[in-house]
């Protein structure tokens, strides 16, 4: 099966169902905020989170199995921070390192990424508890990454162009 949309396309395409996703999770926050929640507005936006960390998830492995051809084997993340460690792209390397992390955590849950980005001095999230989400009832059974923090899916997208580019033209 041919690949009908480049990396590129993919990934703007993404970052419009996110931000649909987000206008559609603070419309529902700002309701709730002037009215009492109800468990539907809950149920709604657990749903509408689970999506966008969906899209988020969806996203990063998209760009990691269309540009696996520019490392022999080994594990994509591993073998591009160290190309950009190596070109001195520091920042790049850190930032494609904390997403990579991020997303493994939305995918697998606390372990060795979670506790990663908990020890980070500047970590690019927020991030939950392990004992027990939030006490905020707004957000029940979210996971341990918040994905509707501002700027989350524009860093993330940001990161892999970034990434795209730099692979694209070295």
């Amino acid at each position: 099966m041919e690949n009908s949309q480049s990396v590129l396309e993919m990934i703007m395409a993404a970052k419009k169902d996110a931000k649909t996703l987000e206008d559609s999770i603070l419309k529902i926050l700002e309701l709730m905020e002037k009215q009492n929640s109800s468990d539907t507005q809950i149920q709604k936006l657990h749903a509408m989170t689970k999506k966008l960390e969906s899209v988020a998830v969806d996203t990063l492995s998209i760009f990691e199995a269309r540009m696996q051809n520019h490392f022999r084997r080994g594990p994509f993340p591993r073998k591009l921070r160290s190309l950009l460690l190596e070109s001195q792209k520091t920042n790049l390397a850190d930032r494609v390192h904390q997403y990579y992390l991020a997303i493994n955590v939305l995918k697998h849950g606390k372990g060795k990424s979670y506790r990663e980005l908990l020890n980070s001095p500047n970590c690019l999230f927020t991030l939950k508890s392990s004992e027990g989400n939030s006490t905020d009832n707004t957000y029940p059974e979210t996971s341990l990454v918040d994905v509707t923090a501002p700027d989350f899916f524009d860093g993330l997208v940001t990161t892999i162009l970034e990434a795209y580019h730099f692979l694209e033209n070295r």
